[in-house]
């Protein structure tokens, strides 16, 4: 059987891509990993902030810096994509703030339009009650109540029954895992890198 040199080529491209994804995805649980080492307080203070690549004081933040960080690891800065993509699409993101135009200073900050942004730039994934369907990298998002979201990331390190991976998010007690995958109404379930 005489083999197709093209064929072969587009295969190996093509592996090489789902390959390169699946890398990004692991370095991006691993370096989500790495802010469970800083010392970080719960501060949901609005700051004004360099841009782009601004942040928030290293010692502080939320549940949304936990993912802007971890992306800003894998050299992807969610302050200027956001705030781009809400420039030039204002209507489709939330109007939950009575905002009239964006703020380059808080609005990749918040649960919802980070949820607009990955839903319009990521992969949206399925909502389910399968531990196996959360992958390492993955974020996920959670309804915590009165109008309270919440965001976070999976990481490659499972819970001590091996049923599940565990989450790393700002909930309260700085930037911490936890095995709270499912302890809130799932709302959000995206997959996103470059």
């Amino acid at each position: 059987m005489k083999k197709n040199p093209i064929l072969i080529l587009i295969l190996l491209f093509s592996s090489g891509i789902a390959n390169s994804q699946t890398n990004f995805y692991q370095r991006l649980a691993d370096s989500v990993l790495v802010l469970t080492k800083q010392k970080v307080a719960y501060d949901p203070a609005y700051i004004v902030i360099a841009y782009p690549n601004g942040d928030v004081p290293s010692d502080k933040g939320v549940c949304t810096d936990v993912v802007i960080r971890a992306y800003r690891k894998m050299v992807i800065d969610l302050q200027k994509e956001v705030h781009e993509d809400m420039k030039s699409n204002f209507n489709k993101y939330p109007k939950n703030w009575g905002l009239k135009s964006t703020d380059r200073n808080i609005d990749h900050r918040r649960v919802p339009n980070l949820m607009t942004f990955f839903a319009r730039h990521g992969k949206v994934k399925s909502i389910t009650n399968n531990p196996e369907d959360y992958k390492p990298g993955n974020i996920v998002c959670w309804d915590l109540g009165k109008g309270i979201t919440h965001i976070g990331i999976v990481s490659n390190k499972k819970s001590l029954d091996k049923k599940r991976y565990l989450i790393v998010h700002n909930i309260g007690e700085g930037q911490v895992l936890g095995d709270c995958l499912f302890e809130f109404k799932i709302i959000g379930h995206y997959q996103y890198g470059k």
